[in-house]
């Protein structure tokens, strides 16, 4: 059950991601798009990207948010450089091995 509702969650990210003009993350960082979103509600923290990935037997998610990035930085590289640090840290900190199959 867990499993299926990570699904739910990433599949819904993605579907607005791609409607934004997102990108996929590396394989090695599990099923994830990076985004930066301008219209709506979403523009309030422009700059996202998640990803859902195996640590040890167990599916996760991270959602990494910004509302800026600094002029003449790749936002997307660096919430793609975020996200590996988040996911190598939380195999740190939980003990586990990542996996992204």
């Amino acid at each position: 059950m867990p499993g299926e509702h990570l699904k739910s969650l990433i599949d819904g990210k993605r579907e607005v991601y791609t409607r934004h003009g997102g990108i996929a993350l590396p394989a090695d960082l599990g099923d994830g798009m990076a985004a930066h979103l301008t219209e709506g509600l979403l523009a309030e923290q422009p700059y996202q990207v998640s990803a859902k990935f195996r640590c040890g037997s167990k599916d996760r998610m991270i959602h990494i948010y910004l509302t800026h990035v600094t002029k003449g930085r790749d936002g997307l590289k660096d919430l793609t450089d975020l996200m590996r640090i988040a996911q190598n840290r939380y195999s740190q900190i939980h003990d586990c091995a990542l996996n992204t199959r």
